[in-house]
């Protein structure tokens, strides 16, 4: 299982890192809607579907949205407004999970559910990088979730006694929670000063990496939430010794569009 992680990493972090910071434009986005059209086809087995042709389907029919909102990058503020307040519901389901799933367990619930997770991730991406520095600004999302779970892991090795999420996904406890939180606190802290940032500029900066911590979570345990509810353990196995697509980026899904939101808010308060 080891051997094939690292096959598989060796192989894919070039192509991810290349597809990220090198690609422009159209072909970025096309990029991102194979990962994301990849995603969903996993989600429509976490849906219930097994039928390959029906998982297909799916992917395609979330390909022309994608194709759409491209083509009407007006629609952009709206869909990121309808994460914000899908990831806020999504935590309420989480934190009642198991009797929450009364209100989701229907197909059509769920695969417009997976409309809501992979949409705005999308958009959310394609917004950054049209932004000025956009790769820094990728990078910087990338940064705060790889940190959260870095800070988490060790955190919750080390600490973890109480469960965050037993009944969603035993392995997490409180203690993880917060290290993951210090940790990216402590990154955006440095970076603040070493850019030399005003007071009100470091502190509206932890305010907004605390945020995208905290939901980040929230996408990891509802994908979590989701495969268990179907009684899978990964999204696929397109990935050998990493499971799927989505459980790579279960935590982006719900940080990136609310990093986006919170870019507007930085730029309308004058913090930018």
């Amino acid at each position: 299982m080891l051997k094939q992680r690292i096959i598989t990493a060796l192989i894919l972090a070039p192509l991810a890192l290349c597809g990220f910071f090198l690609l422009e434009g159209g072909y970025f986005a096309l990029f991102i809607g194979v990962v994301v059209a990849l995603g969903a086809w996993e989600w429509a087995r976490l849906a219930g579907f097994e039928s390959a042709s029906i998982r297909v389907g799916y992917a395609v029919v979330v390909a022309v949205l994608l194709f759409l909102l491209y083509l009407l990058p007006g629609l952009a503020p709206w869909l990121l407004v309808a994460a914000l307040l899908w990831w806020l519901t999504a935590t309420w389901l989480v934190l009642t999970y198991p009797e929450s799933s009364d209100h989701w367990s229907s197909v059509l619930c769920k695969l417009v559910i997976g409309l809501l997770i992979l949409l705005p991730a999308w958009q959310g991406l394609i917004l950054l990088k049209l932004a000025p520095s956009g790769n820094g600004l990728i990078l910087a999302v990338m940064v705060l979730v790889w940190g959260a779970d870095i800070g988490a892991y060790f955190s919750g090795k080390a600490f973890g006694k109480r469960k965050l999420a037993p009944k969603v996904s035993p392995g997490k406890s409180w203690e993880g929670l917060y290290g993951g939180l210090v940790a990216c606190l402590l990154i955006t802290a440095a970076v603040g000063i070493g850019r030399g940032w005003s007071v009100p500029e470091i502190i509206f900066a932890l305010l907004c990496a605390a945020i995208v911590v905290l939901v980040s979570v929230v996408g990891d345990l509802t994908e979590s939430m989701f495969k268990r509810k179907a009684g899978v353990k990964d999204s696929s196995n397109l990935l050998p010794g990493h499971g799927g697509v989505l459980d790579r980026i279960d935590s982006l899904t719900a940080a990136i569009p609310v990093f986006a939101l919170l870019l507007w808010a930085a730029k309308d308060w004058g913090f930018m």
